[in-house]
């Protein structure tokens, strides 16, 4: 007589030893249900999506970053040309102004005005291609780090892509398996999938015994037990002592 659970009391339940090899196909179709669910879940892609997205954000930050510093050397420049514009009106109405002078105070004023802003336009020349240098580099390695953040965004949208696509084989799979179990269930008596359901709460349901070993929780079990096994008889539905699933007996099960 098969017991209610791993160490409970004994439940009448009979079925032909068909019906209890069938429960091996309903035990795997419930598998295969599992299964699917937990790759619908969780596909193999959200780990690594996951990772992209922090990755994404650290590559974001550090773009901004690259970004001002472009904008600061953009807005020297900027500025470096303005005061080359002023210098260059001033050394151009300065020099206006000795085409048209002949006091000698006022032209050695002018030439020495003259001196100092040639000086001042050499200075902000170079300064400004020192900026257009900076800002070269900085341009580059925006560009740089926007072609990283692109490799990012394209290995993060190809492997979103086959995870919906791995969820939608995952469903698929559940549908299957759902109208496959189903059939089966409809083929055997009610009672014996209804204690069948009551057990895979807390088991695989049903595995075979094989060499003395139940392939439900993969343990070998005691001569004892196999001893009231070897009692029982082939419409008697028993289970597992270590497990509580219902044992299908075949030719194998080294009873």
């Amino acid at each position: 007589m098969p017991r209610d659970s791993a160490r409970g009391s004994f439940k009448s339940v009979k079925a032909s030893p068909a019906d209890q090899s069938r429960l091996l196909e309903l035990a795997r179709l419930d598998q295969d249900v599992r299964a699917a669910d937990a790759a619908r879940r969780n596909p193999p892609q959200t780990a690594r999506v996951q990772e992209l997205l922090a990755q994404r954000q650290a590559q974001s930050a550090e773009l901004t970053g690259l970004l001002a510093a472009r904008d600061d050397a953009q807005t020297e420049l900027s500025r470096l040309e303005s005061d080359v514009a002023l210098v260059e009106a001033r050394v151009k109405r300065d020099e206006q102004l000795l085409a048209g002078s002949s006091n000698t105070k006022e032209v050695q004023g002018l030439e020495h005005e003259l001196a100092s802003l040639t000086k001042r336009k050499s200075d902000l020349e170079d300064l400004e291609l020192e900026i257009m240098e900076r800002l070269e580099g900085a341009e580059a390695a925006v560009l740089a780090q926007q072609s990283v953040i692109e490799a990012t965004n394209q290995e993060g949208a190809r492997l979103s892509a086959e995870g919906k696509a791995a969820v939608a084989e995952a469903t698929a799979r559940i549908d299957a398996a759902t109208r496959d179990r189903a059939a089966v269930a409809a083929a055997l008596p009610a009672d014996l999938v209804g204690y069948y359901d009551r057990l895979k709460t807390r088991s695989a349901g049903a595995g075979l015994l094989r060499r003395r070993t139940c392939e439900g929780c993969h343990m070998v079990l005691s001569g004892t037990d196999l001893q009231a096994l070897r009692q029982a008889a082939d419409d008697d539905v028993v289970t597992c002592p270590e497990c509580g699933c219902i044992l299908v007996r075949d030719g194998e099960s080294g009873l």
